[in-house]
């Protein structure tokens, strides 16, 4: 255990979000003495990439990916993966296992060896209601399908930001960035999850009951049961953006699992 009982959180968004979506947990973290790390996927948040940059997942994980290679050998860090960010963290599983004490995923997709990105993507698909208020970009042509997305204003209000402070959602609707969308065969390549290496690493679930997007019945709980974590937390009365809507109830349940698995 650190010397202590501070630890290294290292924080991943989901998608069309970055770094900023984290100020809140930052610094209560900080305040309390913890050392934590977020950071910008490619063409998120301020990284200068564009989303038509991006050929594969593998691009758009790179800030990760670098920043896990950097750690000095002997660091070992909680990899926390809100949303679409679960995809990150585990690729990030899979590569470094031996840097991550645990990885918490928080109301977030969950791939495991038995549970690939393409099953996690149809299931979504099925639950999710078709948003009117979402951008779609077809860079390849229509009939290729989208290569990106964008949430707008009205959906970030109703599914994703529905019972968080209104500022946080006005400073959501200046700083969300579109997100690249991948075909199925793009997906599987060099995303395999094996039973060695991505599962050695401890996992913990946050289930967030008020959830718009990833909706805990239909979708959280599919997930859990379907790739079982080694335990799961839940925060009440936490719609989808978590981090703005329940920031202290948060913080402490990233710290209380810290201290079970350091």
């Amino acid at each position: 255990m650190e010397k202590g009982n501070k630890y290294h959180f290292v924080l991943v968004h989901g998608a069309c979000h970055g770094a900023w979506c984290w100020y809140k947990v930052v610094t209560i973290l900080r305040s309390e003495g913890h050392k934590v790390s977020v950071l910008d996927m490619a063409a998120s948040g301020i990284n200068p990439k564009h989303v038509e940059d991006l050929n594969s997942m593998a691009d758009y994980n790179e800030p990760l990916m670098e920043f896990m290679n950097s750690l000095p050998q002997q660091e070992r860090v909680v990899l926390v993966g809100h949303s679409m960010g679960g995809i990150n963290i585990s690729l990030a599983m899979e590569k470094f296992p031996h840097k991550i004490v645990v990885a918490v995923f928080v109301t977030a997709f969950m791939p495991g060896p038995d549970l690939n990105f393409v099953a996690l993507s149809q299931q979504y698909n099925q639950q999710v209601e078709s948003h009117m208020d979402t951008e779609f970009v077809y860079n390849n042509g229509l009939e290729k399908g989208p290569t990106s997305l964008a949430f707008g204003p009205k959906v970030l209000a109703t599914n994703f930001y529905q019972l968080s402070p209104p500022e946080d959602l006005t400073l959501a609707t200046y700083l969300v960035r579109p997100v690249p969308l991948f075909d199925e065969s793009i997906l599987l390549t060099n995303t395999t999850l094996s039973k060695e290496k991505y599962g050695c690493v401890r996992r913990v679930y946050v289930v967030c009951d008020k959830d718009n997007v990833l909706k805990e019945e239909q979708f959280q709980r599919w997930l859990i049961n379907n790739n079982p974590p080694d335990e799961v937390h839940m925060i009440h009365d936490a719609d989808h953006m978590v981090m703005f809507s329940k920031p202290r109830e948060f913080s402490s349940c990233l710290v209380m699992i810290s201290q079970k698995y350091y």
